[in-house]
């Protein structure tokens, strides 16, 4: 027999335990598929929608490219101009005064340059014009030089395939559309740049005060003052690229003159306009005029060629030093590079733009960025 237990003997006491409240309930199958296909499904449209979203942004932003250039170009402009607007400032005129005091110096001297230009240009375009049939026959005559660049090239039916491709009646009317649309797309432009240009120019401090307010108060004077040297050296730079390219322009047409290379008036403005470009602007210009040069003789395009070449040199080490002292200091490589994506992102607007933002980029790397990884 087992012992009775004693009367004082603790008695068990049966505590619930989770198996005790009765298994938990759990959704059937069917009911789980269809919540992971709604969460799916959820996923799947939204990350469908984000890339509709996107891809709309996308080509907003390709079809505004042109308007987009446009506003950075007149941007570039009035920051170009404002050490002529910040020196009539200091001199004692108001904002406004100052800013109609530079457009109406600018206005003349663009009125100065067209009186100039065209009538030379008119008259050797008509030159042009009457030329053309006296080249035809240098083209067919083998001991020429034209004609000898003709045979070796055939450059003639190449010009005639073009034109018996484009010669049907929609191609004529489609090429005389496309120079309408482009005249007016030209003053469209044109007078889009003059009316922002001229806004910024006259708003130029509110909107950097606008601008600032982005930047957290205790780092404010710092961004003030980097950006105040970027803006300065940019006007500075523009400047003197003004005065470097108007030379260039005067050097060919004087030289043309001179030598008796036809249309000196406007290979001056070309050059002079190329030369803006920096580093490949003036090679280019130079190309150019040295080809025209063939059609005066080869010793003459020679003798062009080495004039651009020592110009080039002058320009370098002599004219560009003095004009842009203590405005740029950027590598020529850097130059270089700048210049070619600028160039094949917006055109000649991206290669003006390119040493300017090269230089506000060294700026901020060597106030943000270097003195960080020099203390690491």
């Amino acid at each position: 027999m087992e012992p009775a237990a004693p009367e004082d003997a603790p008695v068990p006491v049966l505590t619930p335990t989770r198996r005790a409240a009765g298994p938990r309930t759990r959704p059937p199958a069917t009911g789980r598929r269809i919540l992971r296909a709604k969460s799916w499904f959820g996923l799947g449209f939204a990350v469908a929608l984000g890339a509709l979203l996107a891809w709309h942004l996308v080509d907003a932003v390709l079809q505004l490219s042109s308007l987009l250039t446009l506003l950075l170009l007149s941007v570039f402009i009035a920051v170009s101009l404002e050490p002529l607007v910040a020196w009539l400032e200091r001199c004692g005129l108001r904002r406004a005064w100052s800013v109609t005091v530079v457009a109406i110096g600018l206005t003349g001297v663009l009125a100065g340059v067209l009186a100039v230009v065209i009538p030379p240009v008119s008259e050797e375009v008509s030159a042009f014009v009457a030329a053309v049939p006296g080249w035809l026959q240098q083209v067919h005559d083998h001991q020429s030089t034209l004609g000898r660049i003709e045979d070796h090239y055939h450059l003639v039916e190449r010009a005639k395939s073009q034109l018996s491709d484009a010669g049907s009646t929609s191609g004529v009317f489609g090429g005389v559309l496309g120079a309408g649309r482009l005249l007016v797309s030209t003053v469209t432009a044109a007078v889009i740049v003059i009316s922002v240009t001229l806004y910024v120019m006259a708003a130029l401090p509110a909107i950097k005060t606008f601008c600032y307010r982005f930047v957290p108060n205790s780092r404010r004077p710092e961004v003030e003052r980097i950006t105040e040297e970027i803006l300065g050296r940019t006007g500075r730079y523009m400047l003197g690229n003004l005065v470097t390219s108007a030379l260039a322009g005067v050097a060919t047409f004087v030289w043309c003159a001179a030598t008796g290379v036809p249309y000196a008036g406007a290979l001056g403005v070309f050059v002079a306009v190329m030369d803006m470009v920096p580093m490949v602007g003036s090679t280019i210009g130079g190309i150019v005029v040295s080809l025209v040069a063939l059609t005066v003789s080869v010793p003459v395009a020679l003798a062009t060629a080495g004039f651009y070449i020592a110009f080039r040199l002058l320009e370098d080490y002599l004219i560009m030093p003095r004009a842009m002292k203590f405005v740029v200091d950027v590598h020529p490589i850097v130059t270089v590079v700048a210049v070619l994506v600028g160039g094949a992102l917006l055109g000649l607007v991206g290669a003006l733009v390119a040493v300017p933002a090269a230089v506000a980029l060294g700026l901020v790397l060597d106030e943000y960025v270097f003195p960080r990884t020099d203390r690491a």
